[in-house]
């Protein structure tokens, strides 16, 4: 699987999708710190105790973020083509994370590392417009997920996901799906069926 873009394209659609328009020498810089990464279907991207040290544009394929809590393997985010895959509190403390990142399909993923990033971004207001845009869209993120889980019933949290990403239930296992929106696959399907005969 090669990637289909070169730098210039994924730093164009980066800011395209960040809603970030890039001057020409501004898109040139940020292209030049960018890496392509494919990985295989079930592999691992990020391990408990890794720290995080840059983050992953999702060109093609499908990642999960993950933990353990009694043993029990919980997904925390499912991220796809157009998003940025990032364990927040580790790459900002720069210290191990115990949240974990697999693909659940064969992925390419573009590397924006850290410490790149911050130097241009120290130097450049379009890049720091960017930078700054990139945990914005994760906050917002991470804020409709916790206020989803902690106000809404089984069946308007799958409504919810099914409005903002049919894409993961499409595509993404049924168990992680379950984990995702916190609920047993018991309480999922149901919720599902009732959706489809409604």
């Amino acid at each position: 699987m090669m990637t289909t873009m070169t730098n210039i394209e994924a730093a164009r659609r980066i800011a395209a999708e960040n809603h970030v328009l890039l001057s020409k020498e501004s898109l040139h810089a940020f292209a030049e710190i960018l890496t392509p990464h494919k990985f295989k279907k079930g592999e691992r991207v990020l391990d408990a105790g890794d720290v995080c040290v840059s983050m992953l544009y999702i060109e093609k394929g499908m990642t999960r973020q993950f933990y353990y809590k009694y043993e029990k393997d919980l997904t925390e985010h499912i991220g796809y083509e157009g998003g940025v895959i990032i364990c927040l509190e580790s790459y900002f403390k720069q210290e191990p994370t115990r949240l974990m990142i697999e693909t659940l399909e064969p992925t390419i993923a573009w590397e924006i590392p850290k410490k790149l990033v911050e130097g241009l971004a120290a130097k450049n207001i379009e890049i720091a417009t960017l930078y700054r845009r990139f945990f914005e869209e994760s906050l917002i993120e991470s804020q409709i997920k916790a206020d989803t889980l902690r106000f809404e019933p089984a069946h308007e949290r799958y409504n919810k996901l099914l409005q903002l990403h049919p894409e993961i239930l499409k595509r993404a296992p049924l168990v992680y799906i379950a984990s995702l929106l916190q609920m047993t696959p018991e309480t999922l399907s149901r919720v599902r069926s009732a959706g489809l005969n409604a």
